[in-house]
């Protein structure tokens, strides 16, 4: 009677990747929501002050992110550890040591070219007072490099020993601290200094170490993860697991830049074509942000149970585990998809303060985007969980060439040839983006098929 009421394997399946995903989606639109309150409360004291933090905010992102994919390697290789033995804490913790000392090696050059983000956005032609106020803004917010990165370390521990919610609970934690102290540090509030534009950036700084400190915290403090006496001689160098987190890490980095660029080339571009194009652009792909964070959290619980299976050596097991997270992420994207499509004027609406009463030409372009971005979410949740299963076996440096191929080949090609040889403008950059998409969606989801015939299982 117990075993005719039990639940099949898939429905098993799809019910523990659920468990993981959504805590992991609501800690990242947390996460964007630290420097999205930034920007909301420079915009109500300064125009300027916003616009040099919005600028440094891209630039500390894009080192960022890649520094986020190098240390993100640690949340596979603990899976597979936890997968070929339930209680490994010694080698859990090798990972976890090892991944704090690849977060350190990277943040120092890092910070030395932050450190002349100022000359950076000279050379990209910026105006030079923005260049100087910019660079002001990244000259503090990137001390909150390492305490990130190192956070992201304790959140994929917590993560893939499947307790993801700690990772929620000191990021929403982490926003409220922020808001807070961006609003006293920006307008002089609670008997702080008025500080304007360096006030957010160190109440960013700040949030980035609260994050950590909160992490740290957890793994000190709940005994699930306290037995793994993480920080016990956490100086001792173990160069062999160095060198694999590295190996496994580095791709997705560059394979997270790689998207994360292609995505600022796009900006540039509609710059080229005219302002309002780009303020469209701004709009439609904040909205599409937002979106992704769905498919993204599905994809970080799929590395997490796949590696799971990987480690056990069960192929049964890492097949489910992975087609279970891709109809999981398609089945988001479709409703995501259908939201957009059918919700587009309301959407785009709430930033423009009513349909078309903020600017019309650019109420109507933005439209246009997102219907194109509404078509891309099925493509773009197919990629994320594509690159999120493979890394699940390890599989990292191909993903990173097929991202370089559809992003900048097939991506950037299409998008120039469809906006500055067509009439179709900025909706072609946005069709670009989406083909680009759509080739390494195609592509992932064919290796993740032919994984047997690939020899991804060989080593286990």
């Amino acid at each position: 009677m117990i075993d005719s009421i039990a639940p099949s394997p898939r429905m098993a399946e799809m019910r523990a990747t659920l468990t993981l995903a959504w805590p992991l989606i609501l800690g990242n639109l947390a996460q964007m929501a630290i420097n999205t309150t930034d920007v909301l409360i420079l915009g109500r004291y300064d125009v300027e002050a916003l616009g040099a933090a919005a600028l440094g905010v891209n630039l500390f992102w894009a080192f960022g992110i890649f520094g986020m994919g190098v240390v993100t390697a640690s949340s596979p290789l603990i899976a597979a550890e936890r997968g070929r033995r339930s209680h490994a804490v010694r080698d859990v913790r090798r990972t976890v040591r090892q991944a704090g000392w690849v977060a350190v090696f990277i943040s120092v050059p890092i910070w030395l070219l932050l450190w002349h983000s100022e000359a950076m956005f000279r050379l990209l032609g910026q105006q030079d007072q923005l260049a100087v106020d910019a660079g002001r803004f990244v000259s503090i917010a990137m001390w909150g490099v390492l305490p990130f990165l190192l956070h992201l370390v304790l959140r994929f521990y917590v993560t893939a020993l499947e307790r993801p919610i700690w990772g929620l609970v000191v990021t929403a934690g982490a926003v409220v601290f922020n808001a807070i102290a961006c609003w006293a540090l920006v307008f002089g509030r609670l008997g702080l200094p008025e500080m304007g534009l360096e006030g957010a950036a160190i109440a960013n700084a700040l949030a980035n170490l609260v994050l950590f400190l909160g992490m740290v915290a957890v793994v000190q403090g709940v005994r699930r993860f306290r037995r793994y006496h993480l920080f016990g001689r956490f100086w001792r160098a173990d160069w062999q697991r160095f060198r694999e987190l590295v190996r496994v890490g580095v791709p997705i980095g560059l394979m997270l830049a790689l998207e994360i660029t292609i995505f600022n080339a796009a900006v540039f571009l509609m710059g080229l074509i005219d302002l309002a194009s780009l303020a469209a652009h701004a709009i439609a792909i904040q909205v599409a942000a937002l979106a992704f964070q769905v498919p993204f959290g599905i994809s970080q619980a799929a590395t997490v149970r796949v590696g799971l299976f990987y480690g056990r050596g069960d192929r049964a097991g890492v097949a489910r585990a992975g087609w279970t997270s891709f109809a999981l992420g398609l089945a988001a994207a479709i409703l995501l998809s259908l939201g957009m499509a059918l919700g587009a004027p309301w959407i785009i609406g709430q930033f423009l303060g009513g349909t078309g009463q903020g600017d019309p030409v650019v109420f109507t372009l933005a439209v246009d985007f997102l219907l194109v971005a509404a078509v891309f979410q099925l493509v773009d949740a197919t990629q994320a969980i594509g690159a999120g299963v493979l890394r699940g076996v390890q599989d990292t440096r191909w993903p990173m060439l097929i991202a370089l191929f559809g992003y900048w080949v097939v991506g950037i090609g299409v998008a120039v040839v469809l906006a500055f040889h067509t009439p179709l403008a900025g909706v072609g950059i946005w069709i670009g983006l989406a083909a680009g998409l759509g080739v390494v969606a195609v592509l992932l989801l064919g290796r993740w098929m032919l994984r047997d015939r690939l020899g991804l299982m060989a080593d286990q």
